[in-house]
């Protein structure tokens, strides 16, 4: 696998302290009015800190804006999905729009992720990926890349589960790796650069052609494991 340069990997990271630090100015504003939002409808704190697997398989605290309401993860399953009753009205605005994952510009700062780079994911997952897929941990996970620009809405996929951590397991988790892997054999300023402008045409556009399609598959896949054998 080809990765970048010594001089590519420092203009990645300027080029991540640079947006990141413009961009987490720019949104105070929007934070602090999702903050007022977030206290005003339920108790509990605005942020929400969740422990994921970083490089070097290094276990990070990734931030985001609380939409679950209070204990929310002893009230129900680990896996979320559309409609899902502990999530807040507040909360249902925020991961529509991806403004809950806000927060996460400070985790660029610290350098615990990158602008651009395969999602972190929880331990248990990561305990189940095959072992090809370690590359992806050589290097700092994203706020972004191919696998969760397609799958956006994975949420609105895994509502057509029955046993959502199956679904999960064998038919996204499958798929989104394979596009973290591939957007590493991409990795340049200029495809950081195209994957952000890509990230917000996604929010605003819906999926391209190609997303599409990889949906369409998903939902095929996730039917063929509900069907009874």
């Amino acid at each position: 696998m080809r990765f970048a340069r010594v001089s590519d990997r420092s203009l990645k990271r300027l080029l991540d302290v640079s947006i990141a630090g413009v961009a987490l100015m720019g949104a105070v504003p929007l934070l602090a009015m999702a903050s007022v939002a977030i206290k005003l409808e339920s108790r509990g704190p605005v942020l929400f800190a969740h422990t994921r697997v970083g490089r070097g398989k290094r276990p990070i605290q990734t931030l985001k804006l609380r939409t679950m309401r209070p204990n929310a993860e002893h009230l129900g399953p680990a896996i979320t999905a559309a409609g899902d009753p502990r999530i807040t009205r507040v909360g249902r605005l925020l991961r529509k729009t991806k403004l809950d994952e806000l927060p996460q510009l400070w985790n660029v700062l610290r350098g615990d992720m990158s602008l651009v780079g395969p999602r972190p994911e929880v331990a248990r997952y990561v305990e189940i990926y095959p072992s090809h897929a370690d590359a992806l941990f050589e290097v700092r996970p994203g706020l972004t890349d191919l696998a969760s620009v397609t799958f956006r809405d994975e949420e609105t996929l895994l509502a057509r589960a029955n046993d959502r951590e199956r679904a999960y397991r064998e038919v996204i988790l499958p798929m989104k790796l394979a596009l973290s892997l591939e957007g590493l054999e991409r990795t340049s300023v200029s495809y950081d650069l195209a994957m952000l402008v890509r990230t917000v045409l996604a929010i605003v556009a819906g999926p391209s052609p190609r997303e599409q399609s990889l949906l369409e598959e998903a939902v095929r896949r996730i039917d063929t494991l509900e069907r009874p054998t």
